[in-house]
């Protein structure tokens, strides 16, 4: 489980179906859960100065772990601690493309295609996309608009974002869960 609140950006090498990071704390364990652009993975090797993960069949087909520039790394929410973004559980719900952004002022706009789940895009509602926790500030037909202060945008891979770049997405859990009650799925 995780809150969607990324405490670092960092660059990486895939190779042999292994992604390796640079360790960025001596609290992580062997075993432990870690978010990488929003896919929950976990560490199966580490050292002093770096953290490898196995990347699954699935994760590479329906990530960007292979494609991306940076990934947004989050370790797993400790239960003794603050909920400062949205739950996220890392089980990523697809790629979506990321369409454009205006920044106006000190917010940036960036929009995104709508993912098949379009019923679960709703204004004020959370969204995760490369695992940050994010509100929807806009639904259209067939996009949607978040809105970014300057701190997350620069601190995340939303900076590193180039016009019809895929991003991951997960769903508002809370939102999947009050439609299958609804719809009995």
């Amino acid at each position: 489980m995780f809150t969607g609140i990324i405490e670092k950006k960092s660059d990486f090498n895939i190779f042999n179906n292994k992604i390796v990071i640079n360790n960025f704390s001596k609290e992580i364990k062997l075993g432990d859960s870690i978010a990488l652009n929003g896919v929950c993975l976990t560490v199966d090797s580490l050292s002093e100065s770096k953290l490898q993960f196995t990347l699954g069949e699935e994760t590479k087909k329906i990530t960007n772990i292979n494609i991306s520039k940076k990934l947004n790394i989050e370790r797993a929410l400790k239960f003794n601690g603050r909920l400062d973004g949205h739950i996220v559980t890392g089980h990523i719900d697809g790629m979506i493309r990321f369409l454009n952004c205006k920044k106006i002022s000190d917010t940036y706009y960036m929009e995104f295609k709508m993912p098949k789940e379009n019923w679960a895009i709703v204004r004020k509602g959370a969204i995760a996309l490369n695992g940050i926790s994010l509100t929807i500030a806009e639904k259209y037909m067939d996009s949607f608009v978040i809105q970014v202060i300057p701190h997350t945008y620069l601190n995340t891979n939303l900076f590193d974002l180039k016009m019809y770049d895929y991003v991951n997405y997960e769903i508002d859990i809370l939102n999947r869960y009050a439609r299958g009650e609804k719809y009995g799925y």
